[in-house]
């Protein structure tokens, strides 16, 4: 796809792709979730990057090459207790979003995991509902985010085909 004039690539990441795929997840938390307090400092999510996500999870990233690395990262992984695909983490670098690169993500997930997917988003983040269920994900739990580290009330979205 191309984005401009620059070609982003959906791919799998890698050891050397960790820590850009970081700092886009904290650009993009920083810039959709002002009000959220992440309890991990930006190091934290660095190394859990490095250390956790790229080698043991279904880690995506959208690649704009020269034109600007690493923009977009996308985290799969498999919920043994649904028997769902669970789309764990889906950010996007702030200047790239409205490009189509979430839509590709979401496509490629429901790829992945065609039996279907689930995913939690805070309920603050009302741009990320209005995406998800325009994608026929449908909000089916509410919490009062007292099972997640940010301690933010959130939803929890399923997408069957």
């Amino acid at each position: 796809m191309t984005a401009g004039s620059v070609e982003v690539v959906l791919r799998r990441a890698g050891a050397p792709d960790a820590l850009a795929a970081a700092d886009v997840w904290l650009r993009s938390f920083a810039a959709a979730l002002p009000t959220v307090v992440s309890p991990r400092s930006g190091d934290d999510v660095r190394q859990y990057f490095r250390d956790v996500v790229v080698p043991f999870r279904e880690t995506w990233v959208a690649d704009a090459g020269g034109g600007g690395g690493i923009v977009g990262v996308m985290v799969l992984r498999d919920d043994e207790l649904s028997r769902l695909h669970e789309l764990s983490q889906l950010y996007l670098d702030p200047d790239w979003r409205g490009r189509g690169i979430g839509d590709r993500f979401v496509r490629l997930a429901k790829e992945r995991g065609p039996e279907g997917l689930d995913l939690w988003t805070f309920q603050v983040n009302k741009p990320a509902h209005r995406f998800y269920e325009r994608h026929g994900f449908v909000a089916v739990e509410y919490t009062d985010g007292s099972g997640n580290e940010e301690r933010e009330p959130d939803v929890r979205y399923v997408w069957r085909p």
